[in-house]
């Protein structure tokens, strides 16, 4: 039976297995070559960022947070027709259930 493998050891492979694929900037063709410390964003690091990436997002936050912003104020709240029932309606509801109640209990007596 095998030992199981050093995990250190499996994610030096996998790197090294993924250099093997990565682009190299003397591949490219033209003077728009790769520059050898930023890689193509598919063939980045597994955390999928770059060294200098925490200093870009900060400064796209930075820059996204001085800008102004056009100000809306809410929308007014909806009115509502009062919900309040008359005592009327109220009683006539309590009636009629009751004698829907009283007549079901009836007609199961009489069975």
């Amino acid at each position: 039976m095998s030992e199981p493998k050093d995990p250190e050891q499996l994610l030096a492979d996998a790197l090294r297995a993924q250099a093997v694929f990565a682009p190299s900037a003397s591949r490219e063709s033209g003077t728009d070559a790769v520059p050898t410390d930023e890689l193509p964003s598919a063939y980045g690091l597994l955390s999928g960022a770059g060294a200098d990436s925490l200093e870009r997002e900060r400064a796209a936050l930075d820059a996204a947070s001085e800008a102004p912003t056009a100000y809306s104020p809410p929308p007014p709240p909806l009115s509502r027709p009062s919900a309040q029932l008359p005592a009327y309606w109220i009683l006539l509801l309590a009636v009629l259930l009751g004698l829907a109640a009283g007549s079901v209990v009836g007609l199961l007596t009489l069975v």
